[in-house]
């Protein structure tokens, strides 16, 4: 149980905050954060924006762990640390949220530019604004509200605003966690904001393994009119894209904890190949998006996917070379009983008059690196579903909302 009236005075103290909160999404979402990987310059810019809105919030000092990166004009990759202390020394609640974004794609399909925010009928619009401003700015302003009433918290409250999870973690996350700095306690409390639902019911505690996939074909160039004398890569490849789908009874298996329940194979980006009609490539490159139950080795998927594609190769007379450009096994799940997760319970009723149940999905978060080095972590947000879509936005009931479960994680005691 918590003081419910310290409680209400920060409830209303982040109340307070809506028009700072709108002017901090604003201004993250005029300067994009993407990675290298999406044709961007990585966080660096949005991290320096952040350190002057911090300082001017009167925050304590900003840790930074940053990682090297040459491929960007900065030469790292920026991760700041930010904590206040409890009166539990010993333990932390984590709030981890992420500063890089995904390219808007086709911007004939937003209704405005993607990089300048707005707000219709009480939403907030932008490249960003859900995933993952909203609860970076929410733990932000959580911490604040602990500032502003001179409270100090039972439990410490530590924010991780990292780089690279929209790619692969490896010069966010992983790299924290592989560092001699690395601020984390398996006993701490910890909490990535990077999934959830409309209700603020579900508390996600597992994950599929995850593979992606790169796939090129090989054949050989010729005259459109002349197949014969060639072999079409892209023929090939579209045969094997048909013919991956049977991955799906292969490894048909299902476990309602998560959703969806079972296993999913979906070839996805499609590279270019030859630039005029009348030639049929020699060359073509596709991507397979693989989210496994963790009960089937990525080891016995890649074996699968391997003599579907020498039967491919055979028919065709071409190569198939099979390159995974990210996989994460999944680890063991985070205990249905864990602290974050009584914690996340009791704060969602609270706050939301919600019960939380746990579960797990179909996607991959980062709390799977947290999972795989015995972290007890878990995901949770109120959130909408428009992360990676056109007119990406989010409620500001969520973004107070969620601030407020934030700060009433920290006034528990602890289990």
């Amino acid at each position: 149980m918590i003081d419910k009236k310290l409680f209400a005075r920060l409830a209303a103290r982040i109340d307070s905050y809506e028009a700072a909160m709108i002017d901090m999404q604003c201004r993250l979402t005029a300067v994009p954060a993407l990675s290298p990987e999406s044709g961007g310059d990585g966080e660096y810019e949005k991290s320096r924006l952040i350190l002057s809105l911090l300082q001017g919030l009167d925050f304590p000092q900003v840790r930074e762990i940053n990682a090297p990166d040459d491929r960007v004009s900065s030469g790292m990759r920026p991760n700041l640390i930010v904590t206040l202390p409890g009166k539990n020394e010993a333990r932390m609640v984590w709030i981890l949220t992420h500063m890089d974004i995904v390219p808007p794609g086709e911007l004939k399909f937003w209704s405005r530019d993607p990089y300048q925010c707005y707000v219709k009928e009480g939403k907030l619009y932008g490249r960003g604004t859900e995933d993952n401003q909203q609860d970076l700015v929410a733990s932000i302003f959580a911490l604040k509200a602990f500032l502003d009433e001179g409270v100090t918290p039972e439990l410490g409250l530590g924010l991780a605003l990292v780089a690279d999870e929209e790619t692969a973690s490896d010069f966010g996350l992983k790299y924290l966690l592989e560092n001699p700095a690395n601020p984390f306690s398996v006993s701490d409390l910890i909490l990535a904001p990077d999934g959830g639902n409309e209700e603020g019911s579900m508390i996600e505690i597992a994950e599929k393994s995850l593979l992606w996939l790169q796939v090129k074909t090989i054949g050989k160039q010729t005259h459109g009119s002349r197949p014969a004398q060639g072999s079409n890569a892209f023929l090939a490849a579209s045969h094997l894209i048909v013919k991956l789908n049977e991955l799906h009874r292969i490894f048909g298996d299902a476990d309602l904890l998560y959703g969806p329940p079972g296993s999913t194979f979906q070839p996805t980006k499609k590279e270019a190949n030859v630039p005029n009609v009348n030639t049929i490539p020699g060359e073509d490159v596709f991507y397979l998006d693989c989210r496994i139950l963790p009960r089937y080795p990525l080891s016995q998927v890649l074996a699968e996917i391997r003599k579907i594609a020498d039967n491919i190769a055979k028919e065709f007379s071409v190569q198939i070379h099979l390159t995974p450009v990210h996989q994460v096994e999944a680890p063991p799940p985070t205990p249905h009983d864990a602290s974050i997760v009584l914690a996340l319970q009791e704060a969602i009723r609270d706050v939301y008059r919600v019960e939380a149940h746990p579960a797990g999905i179909g996607g991959g978060t980062v709390a799977a690196f947290f999972r795989k080095q015995g972290y007890p972590a878990a995901v949770w947000c109120r959130t909408g579903d428009t992360a990676h879509q056109p007119d990406e936005n989010c409620r500001l009931e969520d973004i107070l909302g969620n601030a407020k479960v934030y700060a009433h994680l920290c006034l528990q005691k602890g289990r």
